[in-house]
C-alpha cells in the first residue's frame, strides 16, 4: 500500500505539472493560421483502439468547438475545405488514481483483511493530429503525440487483484465510453477545446 500511495502522489504531481504547463485558454485569441483559410474540413477521426465509437464523440466535439470558438466554416468533406484537419486515436489508457480501504468479512480460520479499492482513475488518450492546407498540401500543424488526460470517478469501486493492486474491471472501464455517458461527453469537450487551441494557435 505504501508503494501505491507513492504512485498516487506522483500521479497527482505529474497531472498538476502537466495542467500548469499546457493550460487551457480560449482558442481564437492568437490565431496563427493563414488568412486565406475560411473553411476547415473535419473528417471523422480514425480509431486505432478498441474503444467503441470514441472517434465519433471526439469528432463531433471538435466540430462544435471550432464553430463556437472560431469564425471558420466547418465541413466534413475534405475536398470542400481550405484546410483539412485529420486525426487518429492511437491509444486509450486507464490507470487507478484514488483508493479507499474496505474491510473484508473474515471466514472460518481467517482474520479480517483490509482491501484497497480504486474509486477514481486517470484516462489518457494519445492521438496523431494533422492540419493541412489543401491547395498546396502545406502542413500547418502536426503532432503524433497529442496527449490528453483527465480524471474520472468510478461508478463502483474496483476490487484488488491477486497482488493487492486495485484494478478497474473491463466492464467498469467500458462504462466510461458508452454512448451518452456524461464522463465521455465531458472528456470529448475538454479534448476538443485543447485540440482547437493547439491547431489554431500552434500551441
Amino acid at each position: 500500500m505504501k508503494r501505491w500511495r507513492l504512485k498516487v502522489t506522483a500521479a497527482w504531481i505529474v497531472a498538476g505539472v502537466w495542467a500548469t504547463g499546457c493550460g487551457y485558454h480560449t482558442a481564437g485569441h492568437y490565431n496563427t493560421l493563414p488568412k486565406s483559410i475560411h473553411v476547415i474540413a473535419v473528417p471523422t477521426l480514425e480509431n486505432k483502439t478498441t474503444t467503441f465509437k470514441i472517434e465519433q464523440k471526439l469528432t463531433a466535439a471538435t466540430i462544435h468547438e471550432l464553430l463556437a470558438k472560431t469564425n471558420y466554416k466547418v465541413v466534413s468533406d475534405a475536398s470542400a475545405g481550405d484546410a483539412v484537419l485529420t486525426g487518429k486515436v492511437l491509444s486509450v489508457e486507464v490507470v487507478p488514481l484514488l483508493f479507499q480501504s474496505e474491510s473484508s468479512q473474515p471466514t472460518s480460520g481467517t482474520t479480517q483483511a483490509t482491501i484497497a479499492q480504486a474509486t477514481a482513475m486517470i484516462v489518457t488518450m494519445k492521438c496523431e493530429v494533422t492540419l493541412t492546407e489543401r491547395d498546396n498540401e502545406k502542413v500547418l500543424y502536426h503532432t503524433d503525440n497529442f496527449v490528453f488526460r483527465n480524471e474520472y470517478q468510478l461508478a463502483t469501486a474496483a476490487p484488488a487483484n491477486g497482488t493487492g493492486t486495485p484494478t478497474p474491471t473491463r466492464s467498469q472501464v467500458e462504462s466510461f465510453f458508452q454512448e451518452g455517458d456524461p464522463a465521455l461527453d465531458r472528456m470529448a469537450r475538454d479534448f476538443a477545446q485543447r485540440l482547437v487551441t493547439a491547431v489554431t494557435e500552434n500551441y
